[in-house]
């Protein structure tokens, strides 16, 4: 009984390890690939949904000073721009507080706080990692960096100005 055991159990392990690798995150030029959010409100949200909108991934910590400073501005900007086609979301990652401990942050807020992401993105090494979608759904910006004005301005106002397909 425990060869046979033995026998499935690594089996199994060489069929977990066959598997393929997910595929690496998305590069700038590249189509943008789908994703599903489910927000701290509840809502859910498709990247379908978003065609036609400039769209900002915020990957985001709690321990991280750069992040900190960076999402009250990202945040203002978002209310600034978000009457041109901007939509900006602040995923928390897992290695973060959890997020009912976010609960007053997040009603402060006027960008979305993400409760659950599902898609091919996620951290380029460090936080912050932003990634700017454009309105026809290609990825225009992928960088583990902390946005300032001038870098929000160069990157968003082109983007903003182009015409909805």
């Amino acid at each position: 009984m425990m060869k046979r055991l033995i026998a499935l159990v690594g089996a199994g392990w060489i069929l977990a390890s066959a598997a393929s690798p997910p595929p690496p995150p998305p590069k700038v030029g590249d189509i943008a690939p789908p994703f599903r959010m489910k927000l701290v409100d509840g809502t859910e949200v498709t990247s379908e949904e978003l065609r036609g909108h400039v769209v900002v991934l915020n990957y985001w910590a709690t321990w991280c000073a750069p992040c900190r400073a960076e999402l009250p501005l990202l945040d203002r900007y978002y209310s600034l721009r978000k009457d041109a086609g901007l939509r900006a979301y602040a995923i928390t990652t897992e290695d973060s507080v959890p997020l009912f401990k976010l609960k007053a942050l997040f009603a402060a807020m006027r960008m979305p706080a993400v409760k659950s992401f599902k898609g091919n993105y996620g951290t380029l090494g460090a936080v912050p990692t932003n990634y700017i979608i454009d309105r026809a759904g290609r990825i225009r910006y992928a960088k583990a960096a902390a946005f300032e004005l001038d870098d929000l301005n160069r990157e968003l106002v082109p983007l903003l100005k182009e015409p909805v397909s």
